[in-house]
């Protein structure tokens, strides 16, 4: 019998508010090493904050963040909540590189200077050594040619593929991505899951906030359906796109599959 593999990332019973406003409504979530998990929901359903909350950008109230067995330790209740520990939480979003809608590339930088950054001021690492490994995450996006351009003199789709060498540089253990491409036009949109589709080939353990159900399907291992802040369903691709089980999903897929 095979071993299932350990969740790089687990969340427990999460809740998370704005105020009064309830966004995460007691959500569980694993993703085991090695596997991809597509998120998939409507606008506003929490989609983005729980993958905020995996990184520890957005404070919860309530619940486990748990990273490769360690949880993350608390202090303070409710809206007070916060990380008690500094060195963990750095050490935690070092290890979770998270990949933006908007790029987020520094513009004053060159594209090997982006690239390089987190790893020789964050984790002090060696610059020539990092320089290489930048270079090579460059090419390995397809865009090798392109070190020594600004950010401005690039596209949409190349400016989400610098984005993704830099969160690969870091070396994580996952990788998260928050709608990566809907800030692209359409045909910029198939280079950057082209790319996203050769790292799930060689195993990097992935969570993707998607509204490319194509990708999902073809991708995943699991697909998760939020709506209004609680997980409505989660299954393996075939089964949850053919065969979803909750009325919320298959009216939010009719939608979705229709067009």
């Amino acid at each position: 019998m095979t071993r299932a593999a350990a969740p790089v990332i687990e969340i427990r019973n999460l809740h998370k508010a704005y105020g009064p406003l309830e966004v995460l409504r007691g959500v569980d979530l694993a993703a085991p090493a090695g596997h991809v998990v597509a998120m998939i929901g409507s606008s506003g359903s929490g989609k983005s904050t729980l993958l905020r909350c995996c990184n520890l950008l957005e404070d919860s109230q309530e619940g486990e963040v748990i990273f490769c067995g360690e949880a993350v330790r608390w202090r303070g209740t409710g809206h007070a909540r916060r990380p008690a520990d500094r060195a963990q939480v750095v050490r935690i979003r070092t290890n979770l590189s998270m990949v933006f809608q908007s790029f987020n590339l520094w513009s004053h930088m060159t594209v090997l200077r982006n690239v390089m950054e987190a790893p020789v001021t964050v984790l002090k690492r060696d610059p020539r050594e990092v320089e290489a490994s930048a270079r090579a995450y460059l090419a390995k996006v397809g865009i090798g040619d392109k070190a020594d351009a600004w950010p401005a003199q690039l596209s949409g789709g190349q400016q989400q593929r610098v984005a993704i060498a830099r969160a690969l540089c870091l070396k994580p253990k996952i990788m998260l991505f928050d709608e990566p491409t809907s800030a692209l036009d359409p045909e910029m949109i198939k280079e950057v899951l082209d790319v996203m589709v050769e790292l799930a080939k060689q195993g990097i353990t992935m969570i993707c906030v998607t509204h490319e159900m194509g990708f999902a399907k073809a991708v995943a291992d699991r697909v998760i359906f939020m709506d209004q802040g609680q997980i409505v369903e989660e299954n393996n691709p075939h089964d949850f796109f053919d065969h979803p089980k909750s009325d919320r999903t298959r009216d939010f897929l009719s939608k979705i599959l229709g067009h």
